[in-house]
Protein backbone atom coordinates (compact mmCIF):
# COMPACT_ATOMS: atom_id res chain seq x y z
CA UNK A 1 0.00 0.00 0.00
CA UNK A 2 1.47 3.09 -0.59
CA UNK A 3 0.80 6.16 1.45
CA UNK A 4 0.31 9.48 0.94
CA UNK A 5 3.99 11.02 1.22
CA UNK A 6 2.37 14.25 1.78
CA UNK A 7 0.25 13.65 4.68
CA UNK A 8 2.35 11.08 6.27
CA UNK A 9 4.82 14.59 6.89
CA UNK A 10 2.14 16.87 8.26
CA UNK A 11 1.44 13.60 10.89
CA UNK A 12 4.63 13.43 11.82
CA UNK A 13 4.77 16.88 12.49
CA UNK A 14 1.46 17.18 14.24
CA UNK A 15 2.15 14.48 17.06
CA UNK A 16 4.18 16.03 19.58
CA UNK A 17 1.26 19.38 19.44
CA UNK A 18 -0.95 16.24 19.65
CA UNK A 19 0.19 15.20 22.81
CA UNK A 20 0.51 18.77 24.55
CA UNK A 21 -3.09 19.94 23.50
CA UNK A 22 -4.98 16.11 24.82
CA UNK A 23 -2.72 15.49 27.77
CA UNK A 24 -2.07 11.96 26.56
CA UNK A 25 1.44 10.70 26.24
CA UNK A 26 1.00 8.81 23.28
CA UNK A 27 0.17 9.89 19.71
CA UNK A 28 0.50 8.22 16.07
CA UNK A 29 -0.95 8.12 13.41
CA UNK A 30 -0.77 7.36 9.44
CA UNK A 31 -2.31 8.39 6.13
CA UNK A 32 -4.78 6.30 3.77
CA UNK A 33 -3.78 4.43 0.90
CA UNK A 34 -5.16 4.79 -2.38
CA UNK A 35 -9.08 4.32 -2.26
CA UNK A 36 -8.96 5.26 1.27
CA UNK A 37 -8.93 1.71 2.28
CA UNK A 38 -6.59 1.02 4.57
CA UNK A 39 -4.35 3.10 6.79
CA UNK A 40 -0.44 2.27 8.03
CA UNK A 41 0.48 3.51 11.04
CA UNK A 42 3.95 4.97 10.34
CA UNK A 43 4.30 7.90 12.82
CA UNK A 44 4.81 7.10 16.25
CA UNK A 45 5.19 9.54 19.29
CA UNK A 46 5.77 8.66 23.15
CA UNK A 47 5.47 5.05 22.25
CA UNK A 48 7.43 2.28 24.38
CA UNK A 49 7.72 -0.04 22.11
CA UNK A 50 7.50 -0.89 17.91
CA UNK A 51 4.03 -2.81 17.93
CA UNK A 52 2.37 -0.23 16.68
CA UNK A 53 4.70 0.70 13.71
CA UNK A 54 3.78 -0.54 10.23
CA UNK A 55 0.76 -2.07 11.25
CA UNK A 56 -1.92 -1.47 8.58
CA UNK A 57 -5.64 -0.88 9.58
CA UNK A 58 -8.49 -1.65 7.40
CA UNK A 59 -12.04 1.30 6.83
CA UNK A 60 -14.22 -0.04 9.56
CA UNK A 61 -11.89 -2.17 11.79
CA UNK A 62 -10.63 -1.38 15.00
CA UNK A 63 -10.93 2.37 16.06
CA UNK A 64 -8.92 4.27 13.39
CA UNK A 65 -11.16 2.27 10.82
CA UNK A 66 -14.03 3.26 12.63
CA UNK A 67 -12.69 6.93 12.63
CA UNK A 68 -12.48 6.42 8.38
CA UNK A 69 -15.60 4.94 7.78
CA UNK A 70 -17.79 7.45 9.84
CA UNK A 71 -15.73 10.17 8.60
CA UNK A 72 -15.43 11.84 12.43
CA UNK A 73 -13.40 11.54 15.87
CA UNK A 74 -14.16 7.87 17.54
CA UNK A 75 -13.25 7.03 21.57
CA UNK A 76 -13.29 4.13 23.79
CA UNK A 77 -12.40 4.26 27.82
CA UNK A 78 -11.16 0.81 27.54
CA UNK A 79 -9.48 -0.51 23.87
CA UNK A 80 -9.48 -3.97 25.05
CA UNK A 81 -12.75 -4.44 26.42
CA UNK A 82 -15.24 -1.82 23.81
CA UNK A 83 -17.97 -3.46 22.66
CA UNK A 84 -18.27 -0.51 19.87
CA UNK A 85 -15.25 -1.44 17.55
CA UNK A 86 -13.69 -4.75 15.69
CA UNK A 87 -10.60 -6.48 17.58
CA UNK A 88 -8.45 -7.39 14.81
CA UNK A 89 -5.92 -4.89 16.30
CA UNK A 90 -6.02 -6.06 19.87
CA UNK A 91 -2.30 -7.77 20.60
CA UNK A 92 -0.17 -4.46 19.11
CA UNK A 93 -2.62 -2.50 21.26
CA UNK A 94 -1.53 -4.62 24.16
CA UNK A 95 1.67 -4.57 23.89
CA UNK A 96 2.10 -1.02 23.67
CA UNK A 97 -0.04 -1.07 27.08
CA UNK A 98 -3.10 1.22 25.55
CA UNK A 99 -6.21 1.58 27.22
CA UNK A 100 -8.09 4.84 26.64
CA UNK A 101 -7.31 5.72 22.96
CA UNK A 102 -9.19 8.30 20.45
CA UNK A 103 -8.84 8.60 16.82
CA UNK A 104 -9.43 11.74 14.56
CA UNK A 105 -9.95 11.60 10.88
CA UNK A 106 -8.06 14.16 8.50
CA UNK A 107 -10.56 15.10 6.23
CA UNK A 108 -9.63 17.38 3.34
CA UNK A 109 -12.34 18.06 0.32
CA UNK A 110 -14.47 14.98 1.48
CA UNK A 111 -11.52 12.79 1.41
CA UNK A 112 -9.83 10.62 4.38
CA UNK A 113 -6.34 11.93 4.08
CA UNK A 114 -5.11 10.11 7.70
CA UNK A 115 -6.26 9.04 11.25
CA UNK A 116 -4.28 10.64 14.14
CA UNK A 117 -4.78 8.96 17.51
CA UNK A 118 -4.04 9.96 21.14
CA UNK A 119 -3.67 7.29 23.83
CA UNK A 120 -3.62 6.72 27.36
CA UNK A 121 -2.14 3.83 29.31
CA UNK A 122 -4.93 3.39 31.85
CA UNK A 123 -8.95 3.03 31.28
CA UNK A 124 -10.98 6.16 31.68
CA UNK A 125 -13.80 8.09 29.62
CA UNK A 126 -12.52 10.91 26.87
CA UNK A 127 -12.66 14.11 28.66
CA UNK A 128 -13.60 17.30 26.07
CA UNK A 129 -10.12 18.54 26.82
CA UNK A 130 -8.93 15.47 24.59
CA UNK A 131 -11.51 15.57 22.36
CA UNK A 132 -11.46 19.16 21.70
CA UNK A 133 -7.50 19.32 21.18
CA UNK A 134 -7.60 16.05 19.03
CA UNK A 135 -10.22 17.83 16.32
CA UNK A 136 -8.29 20.70 16.83
CA UNK A 137 -4.52 19.26 15.74
CA UNK A 138 -6.77 17.50 13.13
CA UNK A 139 -7.82 20.49 11.52
CA UNK A 140 -4.60 21.83 11.83
CA UNK A 141 -3.26 19.00 9.65
CA UNK A 142 -6.19 19.24 7.08
CA UNK A 143 -5.86 22.94 6.38
CA UNK A 144 -2.03 22.21 5.59
CA UNK A 145 -2.91 19.52 3.48
CA UNK A 146 -5.34 21.91 1.52
CA UNK A 147 -2.98 24.82 1.13
CA UNK A 148 -0.40 22.33 -0.58
CA UNK A 149 -3.08 20.48 -2.52
CA UNK A 150 -3.72 23.99 -3.59
CA UNK A 151 0.12 24.65 -4.51
CA UNK A 152 0.34 21.65 -6.38
CA UNK A 153 -2.61 22.20 -8.56
CA UNK A 154 -1.48 25.45 -9.46
CA UNK A 155 2.07 24.61 -10.21
CA UNK A 156 0.75 21.71 -12.37
CA UNK A 157 -1.63 23.75 -13.85
CA UNK A 158 1.32 26.42 -14.91
CA UNK A 159 3.99 24.39 -16.19
CA UNK A 160 2.51 23.87 -19.45
CA UNK A 161 1.04 27.28 -19.42
CA UNK A 162 2.59 29.96 -22.21
CA UNK A 163 2.04 33.61 -21.98
CA UNK A 164 -0.15 34.63 -24.93
CA UNK A 165 -2.10 37.69 -25.60
CA UNK A 166 -5.58 38.48 -24.68
CA UNK A 167 -7.57 35.97 -22.83
CA UNK A 168 -4.43 33.88 -22.50
CA UNK A 169 -2.56 36.96 -20.72
CA UNK A 170 -5.10 37.30 -18.26
CA UNK A 171 -5.38 33.87 -17.22
CA UNK A 172 -1.78 33.99 -16.96
CA UNK A 173 -2.39 37.12 -14.75
CA UNK A 174 -4.88 35.70 -12.34
CA UNK A 175 -2.97 32.44 -11.71
CA UNK A 176 0.05 34.89 -10.69
CA UNK A 177 -2.24 36.50 -8.26
CA UNK A 178 -3.18 33.22 -6.54
CA UNK A 179 0.24 32.12 -6.94
CA UNK A 180 1.34 35.00 -4.57
CA UNK A 181 -1.35 35.07 -2.21
CA UNK A 182 -0.74 31.29 -1.45
CA UNK A 183 3.14 31.74 -1.05
CA UNK A 184 2.91 33.07 2.47
CA UNK A 185 0.89 30.54 3.82
CA UNK A 186 2.85 27.77 3.32
CA UNK A 187 5.25 26.22 5.93
CA UNK A 188 7.37 24.31 3.59
CA UNK A 189 10.59 26.69 2.69
CA UNK A 190 11.21 24.16 -0.99
CA UNK A 191 7.52 24.50 -2.16
CA UNK A 192 7.29 28.03 -1.13
CA UNK A 193 10.81 28.36 -3.23
CA UNK A 194 8.99 26.69 -5.82
CA UNK A 195 6.00 28.69 -5.78
CA UNK A 196 7.72 31.92 -5.92
CA UNK A 197 10.09 30.65 -8.74
CA UNK A 198 6.68 29.58 -10.62
CA UNK A 199 5.89 33.20 -10.14
CA UNK A 200 8.89 34.43 -11.60
CA UNK A 201 8.72 32.29 -14.79
CA UNK A 202 5.85 34.14 -15.27
CA UNK A 203 7.13 37.79 -15.29
CA UNK A 204 9.07 39.23 -18.16
CA UNK A 205 13.25 39.35 -17.56
CA UNK A 206 13.87 42.72 -15.00
CA UNK A 207 15.77 45.58 -17.16
CA UNK A 208 19.03 46.61 -15.35
CA UNK A 209 17.70 49.31 -12.78
CA UNK A 210 13.94 48.23 -12.64
CA UNK A 211 12.71 49.35 -8.71
CA UNK A 212 12.65 46.82 -6.26
CA UNK A 213 9.44 46.27 -4.77
CA UNK A 214 9.11 44.19 -1.16
CA UNK A 215 7.33 41.11 -1.38
CA UNK A 216 4.04 42.40 0.58
CA UNK A 217 4.16 45.21 -2.03
CA UNK A 218 3.96 43.41 -4.61
CA UNK A 219 1.77 40.61 -3.29
CA UNK A 220 -0.69 43.97 -3.14
CA UNK A 221 0.21 45.28 -6.70
CA UNK A 222 -0.19 41.82 -8.56
CA UNK A 223 -3.83 41.73 -7.34
CA UNK A 224 -4.34 45.41 -7.67
CA UNK A 225 -3.72 44.49 -11.36
CA UNK A 226 -6.54 42.19 -11.58
CA UNK A 227 -9.36 44.86 -10.82
CA UNK A 228 -9.62 43.89 -7.15
CA UNK A 229 -10.64 46.82 -4.88
CA UNK A 230 -8.47 47.29 -1.73
CA UNK A 231 -10.74 45.88 0.47
CA UNK A 232 -10.96 42.90 -1.50
CA UNK A 233 -6.91 42.54 -1.67
CA UNK A 234 -7.10 42.64 2.15
CA UNK A 235 -9.30 39.76 2.00
CA UNK A 236 -7.14 37.62 -0.30
CA UNK A 237 -3.90 38.65 1.31
CA UNK A 238 -5.15 38.13 4.97
CA UNK A 239 -4.39 41.75 5.78
CA UNK A 240 -6.46 45.35 6.92
CA UNK A 241 -7.29 47.91 4.21
CA UNK A 242 -5.51 50.28 5.70
CA UNK A 243 -2.31 47.75 5.36
CA UNK A 244 -2.94 47.69 1.83
CA UNK A 245 -2.98 50.93 1.11
CA UNK A 246 0.33 51.40 2.86
CA UNK A 247 1.71 49.08 0.58
CA UNK A 248 0.14 50.33 -2.44
CA UNK A 249 1.06 53.64 -1.81
CA UNK A 250 4.68 52.53 -1.04
CA UNK A 251 5.22 50.54 -4.62
CA UNK A 252 3.47 53.75 -6.54
CA UNK A 253 6.62 55.89 -5.07
CA UNK A 254 8.85 53.40 -5.81
CA UNK A 255 7.62 53.18 -9.44
CA UNK A 256 6.92 57.09 -9.72
CA UNK A 257 3.15 56.12 -10.62
CA UNK A 258 0.24 58.93 -9.55
CA UNK A 259 -2.62 56.24 -9.99
CA UNK A 260 -3.04 52.59 -9.78
CA UNK A 261 -3.30 52.33 -12.97
CA UNK A 262 -0.26 53.89 -13.54
CA UNK A 263 1.52 51.86 -10.78
CA UNK A 264 -0.02 48.43 -12.77
CA UNK A 265 1.64 49.95 -16.01
CA UNK A 266 5.54 50.64 -14.40
CA UNK A 267 5.41 47.48 -12.81
CA UNK A 268 4.55 45.41 -16.18
CA UNK A 269 7.09 47.87 -18.28
CA UNK A 270 10.13 46.97 -15.53
CA UNK A 271 9.08 43.41 -15.40
CA UNK A 272 7.65 42.65 -12.01
CA UNK A 273 4.23 41.61 -13.14
CA UNK A 274 3.12 39.26 -16.04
Amino acid sequence: MAADAVATAEIRGALAGLRRATGRPVAFGGAVGPGAAQIRISELSGTATAALRSLVVTSGTGLGGRAVALGRACAVPDYSSSRRISHEYDAPVAAEGLRSVLAVPLVVRHRVRGVLYGALRTAQPLGDRALGGAVAAAREVERALAVRDEARGLLAALRPAVPEPGAGREHVREAHAALRALAPRIADPELRAELLAACALLTAPAPQGSPALAPRELDVLTWVATGATNAAVADRLGLRPETVKGYLRAAMRKLGAHTRGEAVTAARRAGVLP
